[in-house]
Protein backbone atom coordinates (compact mmCIF):
# COMPACT_ATOMS: atom_id res chain seq x y z
CA UNK A 1 0.00 0.00 0.00
CA UNK A 2 1.24 3.22 -0.69
CA UNK A 3 1.29 6.64 0.38
CA UNK A 4 -1.98 7.95 2.31
CA UNK A 5 -3.93 11.45 2.71
CA UNK A 6 -5.46 10.52 5.78
CA UNK A 7 -4.54 12.89 8.47
CA UNK A 8 -4.21 11.33 12.54
CA UNK A 9 -4.47 12.69 15.62
CA UNK A 10 -2.65 11.41 18.60
CA UNK A 11 -3.68 12.18 22.28
CA UNK A 12 -1.45 11.08 25.18
CA UNK A 13 -3.92 11.35 28.27
CA UNK A 14 -2.22 10.72 31.60
CA UNK A 15 -5.15 9.56 33.95
CA UNK A 16 -5.27 9.61 37.99
CA UNK A 17 -4.47 6.33 39.37
CA UNK A 18 -7.17 3.96 40.00
CA UNK A 19 -9.72 5.94 37.88
CA UNK A 20 -8.48 3.75 34.94
CA UNK A 21 -12.00 1.67 34.43
CA UNK A 22 -14.44 4.62 34.90
CA UNK A 23 -12.28 6.51 32.44
CA UNK A 24 -12.21 3.87 29.44
CA UNK A 25 -16.12 3.29 30.23
CA UNK A 26 -16.36 6.90 30.08
CA UNK A 27 -14.59 7.10 26.73
CA UNK A 28 -16.46 4.27 25.16
CA UNK A 29 -20.10 5.95 26.07
CA UNK A 30 -19.05 8.65 24.15
CA UNK A 31 -17.13 7.39 21.86
CA UNK A 32 -19.62 7.74 19.06
CA UNK A 33 -19.18 11.23 19.16
CA UNK A 34 -15.93 10.99 17.10
CA UNK A 35 -16.69 7.70 15.26
CA UNK A 36 -20.49 8.91 14.15
CA UNK A 37 -18.39 12.31 12.42
CA UNK A 38 -18.41 11.86 8.83
CA UNK A 39 -15.13 12.34 8.48
CA UNK A 40 -13.71 10.12 11.62
CA UNK A 41 -12.43 6.98 9.96
CA UNK A 42 -11.78 5.20 13.09
CA UNK A 43 -10.55 5.74 16.86
CA UNK A 44 -8.84 3.11 19.03
CA UNK A 45 -7.94 3.67 22.50
CA UNK A 46 -4.57 2.36 23.82
CA UNK A 47 -3.46 1.69 27.15
CA UNK A 48 0.47 2.08 27.94
CA UNK A 49 1.79 -1.32 29.21
CA UNK A 50 5.26 1.06 30.94
CA UNK A 51 5.23 0.94 34.65
CA UNK A 52 4.14 3.92 36.64
CA UNK A 53 0.91 6.29 36.68
CA UNK A 54 -1.96 5.27 33.75
CA UNK A 55 -1.39 6.74 30.41
CA UNK A 56 -3.86 5.89 27.62
CA UNK A 57 -3.43 7.27 24.29
CA UNK A 58 -6.17 7.82 21.66
CA UNK A 59 -5.72 7.37 17.67
CA UNK A 60 -8.28 8.86 15.59
CA UNK A 61 -7.56 9.29 12.18
CA UNK A 62 -8.96 11.93 9.55
CA UNK A 63 -10.08 11.92 6.29
CA UNK A 64 -8.08 15.64 6.20
CA UNK A 65 -6.87 18.20 8.61
CA UNK A 66 -9.19 20.85 8.04
CA UNK A 67 -12.37 18.49 8.95
CA UNK A 68 -10.56 17.18 11.88
CA UNK A 69 -10.19 20.94 12.81
CA UNK A 70 -14.09 21.82 12.47
CA UNK A 71 -14.84 18.68 14.58
CA UNK A 72 -12.18 20.19 17.23
CA UNK A 73 -14.31 23.54 17.44
CA UNK A 74 -17.58 21.90 17.81
CA UNK A 75 -19.52 21.94 20.82
CA UNK A 76 -19.85 18.01 20.75
CA UNK A 77 -16.41 18.03 20.76
CA UNK A 78 -15.93 20.21 23.60
CA UNK A 79 -18.86 18.64 25.62
CA UNK A 80 -16.64 15.43 24.68
CA UNK A 81 -13.32 17.00 26.24
CA UNK A 82 -15.76 18.23 29.42
CA UNK A 83 -16.72 14.97 30.08
CA UNK A 84 -13.08 13.14 30.11
CA UNK A 85 -11.47 16.13 31.60
CA UNK A 86 -11.51 15.11 35.56
CA UNK A 87 -9.66 12.01 34.85
CA UNK A 88 -6.64 13.55 33.48
CA UNK A 89 -3.29 14.72 35.29
CA UNK A 90 -2.14 15.71 31.76
CA UNK A 91 -1.44 14.85 28.38
CA UNK A 92 -0.82 16.31 25.27
CA UNK A 93 -1.94 16.12 21.17
CA UNK A 94 0.16 15.30 18.30
CA UNK A 95 -1.19 15.57 14.80
CA UNK A 96 0.28 13.45 12.02
CA UNK A 97 -0.18 12.79 7.82
CA UNK A 98 0.31 9.48 7.28
CA UNK A 99 2.77 9.06 4.73
CA UNK A 100 2.83 5.19 3.98
CA UNK A 101 0.49 2.37 5.32
CA UNK A 102 1.94 -1.30 5.56
CA UNK A 103 -0.11 -4.07 5.85
CA UNK A 104 1.59 -6.96 7.39
CA UNK A 105 1.62 -10.24 4.86
CA UNK A 106 -0.50 -12.61 7.52
CA UNK A 107 -2.84 -9.45 7.79
CA UNK A 108 -5.26 -10.75 5.03
CA UNK A 109 -5.63 -14.49 6.55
Amino acid sequence: MGAQENFRVILRFEIKEGVEAEFEKTWLDIADVITGHPANLGQWLLRSTQVGAPVYFVLSDWTSEPEFREFERSAEHLEHRVKLHPFRTGGSMETTTVVHALQAAGASR
